[in-house]
C-alpha cells in the first residue's frame, strides 16, 4: 500500500468522521447517528488492517480534518461552503475508489456508506445555508 493511497484513504475516512460530528444539521439527529454508525463500522474495518503506520496517519489526518471542518462550520458564505462541500464529496469518492482497490468487500461497503452519507450531509448543510441567505 503506497503512502499516497494510504493518505487518500485516511483523508476520506476522516472526512466522514468530521462530517457526522460537525456538519450535520442540528435538526438531523437521526442522520448524525446513522453517519456515526457507518463511520464506526469503517473504523472497525480499518483496525483489522493492523498497520501501525496506517493508524498513525489516520490520527494525523483526523486532526487536520478537524481544523478544516471547524473552518467550514464558521463559513457563512454560500460560495465557499459549496466549494468545500464539493471537495469533501470528491475525497469521499476517492475513499471508495481506494477501498475498492485495496480492501475487502466489507471495507468497500463501509466506505460507500460513508460516501453516500457525506453527500446527504453536505446537501443538508448547503440547503440550510441557502435558506439563511434568503
Amino acid at each position: 500500500m503506497s503512502n499516497k493511497n494510504v493518505g487518500k484513504f485516511l483523508a476520506g475516512a476522516a472526512i466522514g468522521t468530521g462530517l457526522g460530528i460537525v456538519l450535520a444539521p442540528k435538526s438531523g439527529k437521526e442522520t448524525r447517528k446513522e453517519l456515526k454508525e457507518k463511520i464506526h463500522n469503517l473504523i472497525d474495518q480499518v483496525k483489522h488492517l493492523d498497520k501501525d503506520k496506517l493508524r498513525s496517519n489516520l490520527e494525523k489526518k483526523i486532526e487536520k480534518l478537524e481544523i478544516d471542518l471547524n473552518d467550514l462550520n464558521k463559513e457563512k458564505v454560500l460560495k465557499n461552503a459549496k466549494k468545500k462541500a464539493e471537495e469533501l464529496n470528491n475525497k469521499a469518492k476517492e475513499l471508495v475508489e481506494f477501498a475498492s482497490k485495496k480492501g475487502s468487500d466489507a471495507l468497500k461497503d463501509a466506505a460507500e456508506a460513508v460516501r453516500l452519507k457525506t453527500i446527504e450531509v453536505t446537501k443538508d448543510v448547503l440547503n440550510k445555508l441557502e435558506k439563511e441567505e434568503k
